[in-house]
């Protein structure tokens, strides 16, 4: 190519072009979503509230008045004989702590205002439940709406019996009830304990005297000189 030739420009996009594109941009369905929400379908019907992709793995929200329904629709037409987890959330935003000042070092940084997962929410408290079939080697992750006045869903012991531990640890970290749960009773906190830990306005009291991570100076090592610790520390002024 002589030294004062320029290349072709690049040929103009048609629309057609453009919209071949886009077409080719929408995602596949996954086909085993698509055979476990028609199963779903046919045996829940408008009890299933809304699904979501969520990576890779399909989230169905489902009503809460249907969540035993849920557990035995789960074991009989999806083949799911296998509980992984059952679990809460709080999706209020952790309330700001120490003097307002600092900034938020934390990775990543935690949300200010209320968000949602996959597949949505009504309110501030949901309980999730993971399953998968051992024998199709699908799984499928569900979840529903917990109110916060009086947070209570069914139990899924009588059809997961695995689901127990999940349940008690749920109830005692979160304030959930599971009725028809055999025995609600505490796993790691005293009996007298008063409050639910995971709950995003509980108050942790070690973060009101010393926010975490990263908002002030730590004590270094034994022997460490006082200089290397960092600005802040004692014993860094003159001799």
């Amino acid at each position: 190519m002589p030294d004062d030739a320029t290349p072709d420009a690049a040929p103009e996009e048609t629309p057609e072009v453009a919209e071949v594109a886009e077409v080719a941009e929408v995602a596949t369905p996954d086909p085993v979503h698509e055979e476990l929400l028609a199963r779903l379908g046919a045996a829940l019907g408008e009890a299933v509230v809304e699904s979501a992709d969520a990576c890779g793995g399909l989230v169905v929200r489902v009503a809460p008045d249907a969540w035993l329904r849920v557990a035995e629709v789960a074991k009989g037409p999806l083949e799911c004989d296998y509980l992984s987890f059952v679990a809460g959330i709080d999706w209020m935003p952790a309330p700001a702590e120490g003097d307002g000042d600092s900034a938020d070092t934390s990775s990543p940084v935690q949300p200010t205002t209320t968000t949602y997962g996959a597949a949505g929410s009504a309110g501030r408290f949901q309980v999730f439940a993971h399953v998968q079939s051992t024998d199709r080697h699908w799984g499928i992750t569900f979840k529903t709406d917990v109110d916060e006045s009086a947070p209570a869903v069914a139990s899924w012991v009588p059809v997961y019996p695995g689901a127990d531990w999940h349940e008690r640890e749920c109830w005692e970290m979160y304030g959930i009830r599971f009725e028809g749960h055999p025995a609600l009773r505490h796993l790691y906190l005293p009996l007298d304990f008063e409050g639910h830990p995971l709950r995003k306005d509980f108050p942790l009291l070690a973060r009101v005297v010393k926010p975490w991570p990263g908002l002030v100076d730590v004590e270094g090592m034994p022997g460490e000189e006082p200089a290397a610790v960092g600005a802040g520390t004692d014993g860094g002024g003159e001799e």
